[in-house]
């Protein structure tokens, strides 16, 4: 597991700008998804290209939050990075520039629909009622990328609680445009993997600054649970 280190500058900052460091306290969980970002074999299986040991250390917190989400009226949205023919043309610059070579065909193989590498890692507690949406790009909001927006509009889904990995690239790609879609945006801080400490405390930084809320496994429940009492109250 990630060893979190935010730092103290960053959370200076944040206090300085808003107050207060923890911002969504009570989550509703009837408007409220768990996003589940690639965690996928291609991503978590040994061997696999694009593998992330740490991805395999956060599936435990990762079910814990979807079994507490779900227990209270809440989405679980699994996202599955996806490869076509079409995402190479329409996205030729990544392909034909930053992948090269080996690597380049077997991710292309890893996450073609139907392959091993594109099915959900395996450990993860999927259910009837969860979502699967694939998207074509890092972030599952730009522009070409998935139908993600347009579901969760229909739904009536304003939180989003974003896990998965790689923290740095799809996770945090997703959560920075969320946010700028108007979603509330809780990213996990120990739900959440990349390849080293450095790169997954610095998205977390990056993320607690300006695009959301940065909470733990056990808080994100809390929070969970406390925005079910508030509407039990309520009613």
């Amino acid at each position: 597991m990630h060893t979190i280190a935010i730092p103290d500058y960053v959370l200076q900052r944040v206090v300085e700008r808003r107050g207060k460091v923890r911002l969504f306290e009570a989550l509703d969980p009837a408007r409220t998804a768990l996003i589940v970002v690639d965690l996928q074999n291609g991503f978590m299986a040994p061997g696999q290209p694009a593998e992330i040991p740490y991805a395999r250390e956060i599936v435990p917190n990762v079910n814990r939050i979807g079994q507490a989400l779900r227990a209270a009226g809440g989405l679980v949205v699994y996202i599955q990075n996806t490869i076509t023919e079409e995402t190479q043309a329409d996205w030729c610059v990544w392909f034909d520039n930053f992948t090269k070579g080996d690597f380049k065909q077997r991710m292309i193989a890893a996450f073609a629909r139907g392959s091993f590498g594109h099915a959900i890692y395996p450990e993860l507690e999927v259910l009837p009622g969860d979502w699967a949406v694939e998207k074509q790009r890092f972030g599952a909001f730009v522009e070409g990328s998935s139908t993600l927006h347009a579901q969760l509009q229909e739904r009536g889904i304003d939180t989003l609680i974003i896990v998965g990995t790689a923290t740095n690239v799809c996770c945090e790609s997703t959560a920075r445009d969320a946010m700028m879609m108007n979603y509330k945006v809780v990213f996990v801080s120990d739900a959440n993997a990349c390849r080293t400490d450095e790169e997954h405390n610095a998205t977390l930084g990056n993320i607690l600054a300006l695009f959301g809320d940065v909470q733990s496994t056990d808080e994100v429940i809390a929070a969970i649970g406390a925005g079910a009492t508030v509407l039990q109250a309520a009613e």
